[in-house]
């Protein structure tokens, strides 16, 4: 009983989820900056707690980018093929996470400074992917 519950209920959300839309993708970069600043906030204070509660919520919020709605849509096999756009993209979503577990990892350990050397390489990523696919 409770499978077919929880298969209803998934079936349920990805028929209401609509597509992922511009709106949808600006909420998810202001809540990623947001999850930065709190990181940032936990290395100045020197507070696990925060640094974690940043890094959650930018794990959370990375998982819900997605690649550009109209690659997704593209109907041609070779321009999609062509198109790196969504193979960068999920490469950078990627390395964000295993940047950000090393955050924790590393501010946990007491090495700070390889906790903020983690922190700017996500930066970089961040900018990666706005000055290429963006064109910032």
């Amino acid at each position: 009983m409770k499978k077919i519950v929880l298969a209803f209920t998934l079936m349920g959300s990805l028929l209401l989820a609509g597509p992922y839309t511009k709106e949808d993708r600006i909420k998810d970069m202001h809540e990623m900056a947001d999850a930065m600043n709190t990181i940032q906030s936990g290395f100045f204070y020197n507070n696990y707690d925060t640094v974690a509660s940043g890094v959650t919520s930018l794990s959370t919020a990375i998982a819900r980018i997605k690649p550009p709605m109209e690659e997704e849509d593209d109907k041609d096999p070779l321009a999609k093929y062509m198109n790196v756009k969504i193979q960068m993209s999920n490469k950078i979503v990627k390395n964000i996470n295993q940047k950000a577990l090393t955050i924790l990892e590393r501010f946990k350990d007491g090495d700070s400074a390889q906790a903020v050397q983690a922190y700017t390489k996500i930066m970089g990523q961040c900018m990666k992917c706005h000055r290429e696919l963006r064109h910032w």
